[in-house]
């Protein structure tokens, strides 16, 4: 009796465990150029099975060798991700867990202290925060930071003798995750022509994912924050605290 239970739930363990797995890999390469390759290792495996099943013997024997060759192609060309990967597999949890509403709250402190600051100073400054979108093609298009969020950090990154002032901050989790990081450039047709890059880039980020994005205007020391494509004028630091609690803590809910 006990073998015959064991027996049946045996594939279902497996195939948990197998989805886990392959969820976590998904997730991992979500946003890299490695991710493209993953998947059309994925349709290559199932046509390898449907071929065995079909007993298409050319086609199999194809794949098979095909298989074995890119197996060493990819360990080659994508040793540097697979290194990195391996580097940061030991930081992350199993699953990810959502921050406490009070961990939201005290990052949210530390960003407004900072933007506050820089924009007294009319110091530009540029900050994306991820969401359920991964922003890891513009993470691994800047200098990696890797650090809590803190208000002393982002000043000093923003500073114009630093060498990561230009281009743009992201902010992972409670985690600065690069700086200097390249944003896309909003391609609306109605934007004035006087808009600068920093305000393009801003609201383009903010068009092609669901990031929260800060901006600072070196200018006239002005504060907007955009989402979904759309500028939000910043009145007083009340008012900016209260907007990214709604979308944070809202959204971290959510989840």
């Amino acid at each position: 009796m006990t073998i015959l239970i064991w027996s049946t739930i045996k594939p279902i363990i497996e195939i948990i465990i197998l989805w886990a797995v392959l969820y976590r890999i998904l997730i991992f390469l979500e946003g890299t150029r490695a991710f493209q390759v993953f998947k059309g290792i994925i349709y290559l495996i199932v046509a390898f099975f449907l071929s065995m099943m079909l007993e298409l013997n050319t086609l199999n024997w194809l794949l098979t060798k095909f298989f074995a060759i890119s197996i060493i192609a990819i360990l080659i060309i994508f040793q540097q991700e697979l290194r990195q990967g391996l580097a940061r597999l030991g930081q992350q949890h199993l699953f990810n867990i959502a921050l406490e509403e009070s961990e939201i709250i005290a990052i949210i402190e530390q960003l407004a202290s900072a933007i506050y600051k820089l924009a007294n100073k009319k110091t530009g400054c540029l900050i994306a925060i991820e969401r359920e979108n991964k922003l890891k093609t513009y993470i691994e298009s800047g200098v990696v930071v890797d650090s809590r969020v803190s208000e002393e950090l982002i000043e000093s990154i923003f500073t114009p003798s630093s060498p990561l002032h230009d281009g743009g901050v992201v902010v992972n989790g409670e985690r600065i995750a690069a700086a200097a990081c390249l944003f896309p450039l909003s391609e609306n047709p109605h934007l004035s022509k006087i808009v600068g890059t920093r305000h393009r880039a801003a609201l383009g980020l903010s068009e092609q994912t669901d990031a929260v994005v800060i901006m600072v205007s070196e200018e006239n020391g002005e504060i907007s924050i955009s989402e979904d494509g759309k500028f939000i004028p910043i009145a007083n630091r009340e008012r900016f605290v209260n907007i990214l609690k709604g979308f944070l803590i809202r959204r971290n809910k959510k989840k």
